[in-house]
């Protein structure tokens, strides 16, 4: 977002909530690795935004959560009103919640969904009191149980987020969503060990074919092309943001010959590593 007209409150930088109020058309050219779990509301306002290479266009009021690692640049915005909430994960991770309001819950890691859904009026006069209740108690610094507080307001401004994004967005519960569900959370615990299918299948207790034969009726990409896909993302999210060389990143991403790492993102993307670094660099 653009540097001017931000207004920033922030607890012990483990926790922060910046307010925009202007109506001026911007462009952030540079990606930028997020390193805080990140809620954006746009209020009001329209525009384009990169996460994870991925376009994704807004106009009105919307919703995006963005989780440590991804990679999020603004091609351009025009925003009269909106919110950043920022926080570390020592901040509302360390506490158990229930699983859908939890940082490995509905919101947030979950890279392979689209990460916005669009709140009706009722859902933004509801966020709206959280975010008033949450400037209220920044700007009283010497209150007790301020940390409690502010985490309290946070939590609230989850669970509507989680309930407008199972009311709106496609929050699916059958066996075959189920099944993904736990596949893309073992993809993500394991993607730089493991490659193959069959790894998965057996730890989900099905067979590569019975996998493959679940991921069909659900229309979605190949078991083995969802493993690509996550391997690749990892690739030119270090590419982008690193300084790291090839073979660095192929070692990272457990293969064990960089020349085969390269060929491996070169099918997958058509152009080399180092083509691509030097393109998006550009």
């Amino acid at each position: 977002m653009a540097i001017q007209d931000i207004k920033t409150y922030s607890y012990r930088d483990i926790f922060t909530l910046k307010t925009v109020a202007f109506e001026k058309a911007c462009v952030v050219n540079q990606p930028e690795q997020i390193n805080t779990y990140n809620i954006y509301w746009i209020k009001e306002g329209k525009g384009t935004y990169n996460i994870d290479f991925k376009e994704y266009k807004f106009n009105g009021s919307v919703l995006f959560f963005l989780t440590p690692g991804q990679v999020f640049s603004v091609e351009n915005e025009k925003i009269k009103t909106a919110y950043q909430l920022s926080f570390v994960r020592d901040f509302y991770c360390i506490q158990t919640y229930d699983k859908d309001v939890a940082c490995n819950g509905v919101l947030f890691n979950n890279v392979y969904e689209t990460p916005f859904v669009e709140p009706s009026e009722k859902d933004q006069e509801k966020l709206d009191m959280v975010v008033e209740g949450l400037i209220e108690e920044f700007v009283n610094n010497n209150v007790a149980a301020q940390y409690d507080m502010l985490q309290a307001y946070l939590k609230q401004f989850i669970i509507h987020a989680v309930r407008i994004k199972k009311e709106r967005g496609k929050v699916i519960t059958n066996q075959e969503t189920k099944l993904f569900k736990d596949f893309s959370l073992l993809v993500e615990q394991n993607f730089k060990t493991l490659h193959s299918v069959t790894d998965y299948a057996k730890r989900l207790g099905l067979s590569p074919k019975s996998l493959a034969k679940h991921f069909q009726k659900l229309g979605t990409d190949t078991p083995s092309d969802f493993i690509k896909n996550r391997i690749i993302l990892e690739a030119k999210r270090h590419l982008v943001y690193s300084n790291e060389n090839v073979k660095q990143i192929a070692f990272y991403l457990g293969f064990n010959d960089p020349a085969y790492f390269s060929r491996f993102f070169t099918k997958a993307t058509g152009v080399s590593p180092l083509q691509y670094k030097k393109d998006f660099k550009i």
